[in-house]
């Protein structure tokens, strides 16, 4: 290939692109740059207990996706992943619905929003955290006080960020619709929603990660399965290795489930920088 055929070659590929490709490159320098800076510090430091090296953390995490822990009826590192992804599931999208009608509830009714406001603004603040003692004398350390735990964190998150993207809509499109004879519930459905959808996305995404950081506190206090409880287990018996290899399985979940949200954030709105 020729000097100008490469160049024109590199011209015909789409800014975006070269922008994804830029993008991945530096973020996977960033984490080699971590990587290697845990490896020196590991080896300095010269102790697995306080500081394992990456490659002992890589062995644990690769064998305990098969063996269990604790060896007496206990789960393989999977087993306890899916647990948390099932309480994760339930919790978020449970949240996310009610937040995404309350959200809707409010924008479109005064009466509905002086009533909620008040509320959500008291409990939005509040750390689902604190909550998990009364939600284990409520519902026990069952399914069931898990899911309230998020469905309590995500709903507020959810419920602000729908009403902002439902009020950033512009008056325009509201009153076009309603001047072609559009009611007032359908232009909720069809315009206003369909505006909103970016912003309330964002909004999951952020309410996603106050779900994780709830879920793994709620399995390190009440709960007999799920990556925090195994965390808590290997940080009994001062398995350190283990611990950080349950912490990169949550990191590596956590940033699945936001790379869903931002696939489902370009499909609504392709102007997004991907």
């Amino acid at each position: 290939m020729t000097t100008t055929a490469a160049v024109a070659a590199v011209a015909a590929v789409p800014e975006p692109r070269r922008h994804r490709w830029r993008r991945a490159g530096t973020g996977a320098a960033s984490l080699a740059l971590v990587l290697i800076a845990w490896e020196a510090a590991a080896r300095v430091i010269g102790d697995a207990v306080t500081l394992p090296t990456v490659t002992e953390t890589v062995s644990v995490l690769v064998r305990y996706l098969t063996e269990t822990y604790p060896e007496v009826q206990g789960k393989t590192l999977i087993q306890n992943a899916l647990i948390s992804t099932a309480r994760i599931l339930a919790g978020f999208l449970l949240g996310s619905l009610a937040g995404l009608a309350l959200g809707s509830a409010m924008a479109g009714s005064r009466v509905v929003r002086d009533l909620a406001d008040p509320v959500i603004s008291v409990i939005r603040p509040l750390p689902p955290i604190a909550f998990i003692p009364l939600f284990v004398v409520w519902f026990g350390i069952g399914e069931t006080s898990k899911i309230a735990l998020i469905f309590f964190g995500v709903l507020p998150i959810v419920t602000i960020a729908t009403l902002g993207a439902l009020d950033a809509v512009p008056d325009g499109l509201v009153h076009a619709s309603r001047s072609l004879g559009a009611s007032p519930l359908r232009t909720m459905l069809h315009v206003r929603l369909r505006a909103a959808v970016p912003g309330i996305i964002t909004g999951a995404r952020i309410a996603m990660g106050g779900a994780w950081t709830s879920i793994i506190a709620a399995e390190m206090i009440a709960a007999t399965g799920g990556v925090g409880f195994l965390i808590l287990q290997a940080g009994n018996y001062l398995q350190t290795p283990l611990i950080f290899s349950g912490i990169a399985f949550i990191a590596v979940l956590g940033f699945a489930f936001d790379g869903l949200l931002r696939l489902l954030l370009r499909l609504a709105d392709p102007t997004v920088r991907r």
